[in-house]
């Protein structure tokens, strides 16, 4: 028994257009995964774009205040109190943690508390250096900024 098939050229149009269904229904699942795999690349970009902008726009308001001794002659020593952040430091206080007598406390209390202290300003406090004084100082610094108040840092300078 031989069956005789008997193709149409309906039949021919027929395979060539599920053919082509098949052909275009892949081509679109690659190019939908590509598009998935896009926008999560897309969407992991601007999250990391604002979180730099957001970091940045914080270190704008920053103030980061900090400490150290110069010789500023024969056996003349400061301590230069100055602000390396970008941000304005309002409200600088100054404390000596130890008992050192390095610093002056008059001129301290002349001085501090600061109001302002801009970017790269400073504020110089007389050293007391003699060949019996400590060789470091611990001090504190505490301010107030645009993040916050009562930021401080513990310093340990040495002259």
């Amino acid at each position: 028994m031989i069956l005789a098939l008997k193709i149409s050229p309906a039949d021919v149009i027929a395979g060539l257009a599920l053919i082509l269904a098949i052909y275009s229904t892949w081509i679109t699942s690659r190019f939908n995964k590509r598009q998935i795999a896009f926008e999560e690349t897309s969407e992991r970009l601007n999250r990391l774009l604002i979180e730099k902008e957001s970091t940045e726009a914080d270190a704008a308001k920053r103030a980061d205040l900090s400490a150290n001794f110069y010789n500023a002659g024969k056996h003349n020593y400061r301590l230069k109190v100055f602000n390396r952040g970008k941000g304005t430091a309002r409200n600088v206080r100054f404390f000596v943690v130890d008992d050192s007598d390095l610093l002056m406390d008059d001129d301290i209390q002349r001085k501090f508390p600061v109001p302002i202290l801009e970017q790269h300003a400073f504020v110089e406090l007389f050293a007391a250096v003699s060949m019996g004084s400590p060789s470091r100082a611990h001090i504190k610094l505490v301010w107030d900024d645009d993040l916050g108040t009562g930021h401080q840092k513990e310093l340990h300078p040495s002259w």
